[in-house]
């Protein structure tokens, strides 16, 4: 069996940096099994994959196809960096001529369209509630140690837990803490957090003026001790700061090693845009 396969940057312009996500262009249907294989080979935090709904579509020219995201362990419902990643295959790979792509996926309708040197994603926004410390105060610990909490938020949608840190805090506390995440699988004992978000608010004046909040995200449940820059975070992000600052266009910067930036434009239709830039690093076939 013979599949292209490519490895894109996503959330950046610059290789090597962002966040890698590997992208399969699946002519005919797979055994099942072989893409979490695949997944577990390529040893990315996503792997993505495109396949055909129909007999007659071609990658050049369709607009629709089925898309799935699997980790190293498992299959995931959202990939904000490997749908960008997918759609940077597409557009600049296939040279697809749609003007917008729609991806079929577990949560439900995504589109993609490109928008000058961007790759814009319309995604659902998730909000978020808020949360009792005392539930969560071990898996907190765990993340931050003694760091002052200045919001605690749940996103029932993605269970996705948001720790907002002081606003005292500057970026570079957040970009050089040490966070095992590891530990966070038995700090956490409520079961329903399978996301951590660390984040913080922006400093409107210094070297990185212009960002209206930064995070990182942990996700060891699903085999992701850190993701570089993620998509879905910035799907429940978007919805929270937005309401925090009374901004619907927002520019975030993801604190990873690696680093990615996302413009975020809430709609009027209760979800979100989120812009990203892309650098292709990798084109092959699998053989097997």
């Amino acid at each position: 069996m013979r599949i292209p396969i490519f490895t894109v940057d996503a959330f950046t312009n610059q290789p090597f940096s962002g966040n890698p996500a590997a992208v399969c262009l699946l002519e005919n249907d797979m055994d099942e099994a072989l893409h979490q294989k695949i997944a577990t080979e390529m040893n990315l935090s996503e792997t993505a994959f495109i396949r055909k709904l129909h007999p007659g579509d071609d990658f050049t020219k369709s607009s629709c196809f089925g898309l799935r995201w699997f980790t190293p362990a498992n299959e995931v419902p959202l990939c904000g960096h490997a749908t960008l990643a997918a759609a940077a295959v597409l557009f600049h790979i296939q040279k697809n001529t749609s003007s917008v792509l729609t991806f079929l996926t577990l949560s439900g309708e995504l589109k993609a369209r490109q928008v000058e040197d961007h790759i814009v994603l319309d995604l659902p926004l998730y909000l978020t509630y808020p949360q009792v410390l005392q539930e969560v105060e071990e898996l907190i610990k765990a993340a931050i140690g003694d760091m002052i909490v200045q919001d605690l938020r749940y996103s029932p949608d993605t269970k996705k837990l948001l720790v907002r840190l002081s606003d005292a805090y500057e970026r570079s506390v957040l970009e050089e803490l040490q966070v095992s995440a590891q530990r966070f699988l038995s700090a956490e004992k409520t079961g329903k957090v399978k996301g951590l978000i660390l984040t913080l608010k922006g400093n409107s004046g210094g070297k990185h003026k212009g960002h209206d909040f930064y995070s990182r995200y942990f996700a060891p449940w699903y085999g992701v001790l850190e993701d570089p820059v993620t998509g879905s975070a910035h799907a429940v992000l978007s919805s929270y700061w937005s309401e925090q600052l009374g901004k619907k266009e927002m520019l975030a910067f993801q604190c990873s090693s690696r680093g990615g930036e996302l413009k975020i434009s809430l709609r009027n239709d209760g979800r979100v845009d989120i812009a990203g830039q892309i650098a292709i690093v990798l084109k092959g076939n699998l053989t097997f």
